[in-house]
């Protein structure tokens, strides 16, 4: 018998095999029904979001990120024109779409200033724990930053690539809640983030440990602040379960877990109950580790806001920073609705928390940071002017080292290595190039941010105010984004882009 006709014959009976076997289980319609053809529709249900965003989907229809703003970051992280041709895609009156103020007579050029050798290096006017006295305050070397992604949802490969980038842009990079890892040691600042389940910080049977922390803080000087997460973005008062069989050694060792085990994050803090508690937790880390110390939320509530700023006036003391999260963030596994329907929006949480502040008369004892969807140059002008004296970006980070919105983010199947653990996978994300991206969409980012300020008369992007962005409120209206926020941000008190000089480390 021929060859060929072998081959056929094997192919016939794999066939009939499969046909048979759906034919007779019970469990799906379709493949009893198609018992072949049936498994295209699973395919085209698993490719249809990829194929959708490229060959379907308009360019501004796509989401949460259009093909637009991806195509704006994979340009700018590869150092590519990233200009457009032909005029502006969106529908500008649409109700809220912002819109910037040009000023009559911007600033010049040529007149413009940076400290150090980058010319698009952007620091925070505003010192990270200088109001509380803190012995290692921070000045926070670049007004845009990456956002915290733990080792564990991220790869290796991930990790070591943005802090690499983050080294070579001068940002910090936060460390998300699974500790700190090797890969988070390449050199770049970092903000480590503690969570419920105080990751990095636990003692043998899995306790908070101070001594730990202080441990930590001592081997790691780019360690600059701690930041206590109360909740985030993506499924605000929720903890998470991390399945033993992804609790590999290195995953087990940066959170002081046993191997192999299931991996329990809490919904809520074991340490402190209540604003003053949080505040007493606060103030003996930063005594213990002479850092900053702030805290992390997405909003909702807002009694519990003002309890805490009331009690920080009178005591005069709690977080030296307060990063809001808003409920349109979210980089991992999140369930549909807690993405969508719990927490509020960036701009509405971060506007009641900080105009509370403001009444108690503490917003400027606090260094402000904007999370949920803050890397672009527009919304991160908007975060500015709202009060923030830096944003963080995480899915826009991972866009810039490859990220192609395949939303496979929760499957440990990522196609890009990076949230995943696949060796296979991983291996695919060369870090130093990968690296480069991220460096470069950060500085084209910030670049971007000054050629903004500038149009509008300023040096700094944190001088911004409500008064210069104005938004569609209906049919040929257009209002200030202080009239429809109903306040003002504090003065940044910016003089000199000379003056803003890193703080030394002890």
């Amino acid at each position: 018998m021929p060859t060929w006709l072998w081959i056929l014959t094997i192919l016939i009976v794999l066939l009939l095999a499969v046909a048979l076997a759906n034919v007779l289980q019970t469990q799906h319609t379709i493949l009893h029904n198609y018992p072949v053809f049936g498994y295209g529709r699973y395919w085209i249900e698993r490719l249809g979001p990829m194929l959708r965003q490229y060959l379907v989907a308009d360019d501004n229809e796509e989401l949460p990120f259009s093909r637009n703003e991806r195509t704006w970051v994979y340009a700018t992280s590869k150092g590519q024109d990233n200009m457009i041709g032909f005029g502006s895609e969106e529908l500008q009156y649409t109700i809220g779409y912002p819109i910037i103020k040009n000023a009559a007579e911007p600033f010049p050029e040529h007149d413009a200033t940076w400290p150090g050798d980058d010319p698009t290096a952007v620091p925070a006017i505003k010192i990270m724990g200088a109001a509380r006295g803190r012995k290692r305050p921070y000045r926070v070397p670049s007004v845009v930053n990456i956002s915290g992604m733990s080792f564990g949802a991220l790869g290796r490969s991930a990790v070591s690539a943005l802090n690499q980038g983050a080294r070579m842009a001068g940002c910090y990079q936060s460390t998300g809640e699974g500790g700190v890892s090797p890969y988070h040691e390449h050199g770049a600042d970092l903000i480590w983030q503690l969570g419920a389940g105080y990751f990095g910080a636990r003692d043998a049977e899995g306790k908070f440990s101070m001594d730990r922390v202080v441990a930590t803080c001592a081997r790691l000087p780019q360690i600059r602040a701690i930041e206590v997460k109360l909740s985030q973005g993506a499924k605000p008062g929720k903890g998470g379960m991390l399945p033993g069989a992804k609790v590999v050694p290195e995953i087990a060792a940066a959170r002081g877990v046993p191997e192999f085990q299931n991996c329990y994050s809490p919904n809520s803090h074991s340490q402190f109950k209540g604003s003053d508690g949080l505040i007493d937790f606060v103030e003996l880390i930063a005594a213990r580790t002479g850092l900053p110390v702030g805290i992390k939320s997405a909003v909702g509530e807002t009694a519990y806001w003002q309890q805490l700023a009331e009690r920080m006036r009178t005591r005069g003391e709690g977080p030296d920073f307060i990063t809001i999260d808003g409920g349109e963030g979210g980089t991992g596994a999140a369930p549909l609705t807690y993405a969508d329907h719990v927490a509020l929006p960036f701009k509405i949480g971060f506007q009641r928390v900080y105009r509370t502040f403001q009444d108690a008369g503490v917003s400027h004892d606090v260094f402000w940071i904007g999370s949920g969807k803050l890397g672009f140059p527009d919304r991160a002008v908007v975060a500015l002017a709202m009060g923030c004296d830096a944003v963080n970006m995480a899915r826009e980070a991972m866009l810039s080292i490859g990220c192609i919105q395949s939303r496979a983010c929760h499957t440990g199947h990522c196609p890009t290595g990076i949230t995943t653990m696949s060796p296979w996978r991983q291996a695919g994300l060369h870090i130093p190039s990968k690296a480069l991206r991220c460096a470069a969409f950060v500085r084209g980012l910030r670049k971007e941010l000054i050629a903004l300020a500038h149009t509008a008369g300023y040096e700094h992007p944190s001088q911004f105010t409500l008064d210069d962005i104005e938004v569609s409120a209906g049919t040929n209206l257009f209002i200030p984004l202080r009239e429809s926020l109903g306040y003002q941000s504090d003065d940044c008190g910016f003089t000199s882009m000379k003056e803003l000089t890193p703080v030394q480390r002890d």
